[in-house]
């Protein structure tokens, strides 16, 4: 069996590669698993953004159906338990994740990529979540791409089950980029650049503070975000990035360490 995730590292740059091209990169318990693993493996390297992408015709087709069929109640749990592990290791990583996409992202792949923080897509890639089609509502998807897209725009996806184009899924905030599908692998490998050029104990700190502030109270906003720049503005990264500016040259960026 070949590996179900590819590991390639240029820099401080990582890219996890599906690996099952000839059936679309469905989203296995096994592939979702070793993923997974692979995405915690990055956090304790010295690895500063991570790319997520699919080889072969496609970026992901979703849950691998040859798996859903005929289960019991214990792998079905046990399945889409995984999932949910998945797209919450993507959200609390203290790395950023880009999702490059080309081709179809359906159903739990548009889950993922609706999970990453930055998603560059091709022209010529499309989005979906069809699980209503096949009688199998996909409501797990439904909670990445409503806070993506927005509610009527994701209801109308995952009522009709049609796909929507690159164009479309920019306008939506599904992605963040489009790219020609020439231009896909160094447009996408450009932005993580220009990402982990940044400190990672600040990115990560800011990353953290993004998802907890979702959602709150305008007031409460303020206050934990107050207190995150507050803690922000003692920490070495910090009190370096303010002298490399105020004296005009790039700043060497250490650790993590309060600044006293």
């Amino acid at each position: 069996m070949p590996d179900l995730v590819l590991s390639e590292r240029e820099g401080p740059v990582l890219t996890l590669t599906l690996n099952r091209p000839e059936k679309r990169n469905p989203l296995s318990l096994e592939l979702m698993r070793t993923l997974r693993d692979r995405l915690l493996e990055a956090a304790g390297e010295e690895v500063a953004v991570v790319i997520l992408a699919g080889a072969g015709p496609a970026f992901s087709a979703g849950h691998d159906l040859t798996e859903l069929r005929g289960g019991d109640p214990a792998f079905y749990e046990e399945v889409f338990a995984a999932c949910t592990d998945l797209m919450r290791t993507v959200h609390e990583l203290p790395l950023p994740v880009i999702a490059r996409v080309h081709g179809m992202a359906s159903a739990a792949g548009c889950q993922l990529v609706a999970a990453c923080d930055l998603a560059v897509a091709s022209t010529e890639a499309r989005f979906a979540t069809p699980g209503v089609r096949i009688g199998l509502f996909c409501t797990t998807p439904m909670v990445e791409v409503v806070r993506a897209v927005g509610g009527r725009r994701a209801m109308r996806m995952l009522l009709t089950g049609e796909p929507i184009d690159a164009a479309t899924a920019l306008s939506w905030g599904l992605v963040t980029d489009i790219v020609p599908a020439d231009a896909l692998v160094e447009a996408t490998a450009a932005l993580a650049r220009t990402v982990a050029s940044a400190s990672p104990a600040v990115v990560a700190l800011g990353k953290r503070a993004f998802f907890e502030g979702l959602g709150l109270p305008l007031d409460e906003a303020y206050e934990r975000a107050s207190a995150t720049m507050c803690a922000n503005a003692l920490m070495d990264d910090a009190q370096e990035g303010i002298g490399a500016f105020l004296e005009k040259r790039a700043p060497v960026w250490g650790g993590s360490r309060a600044a006293r």
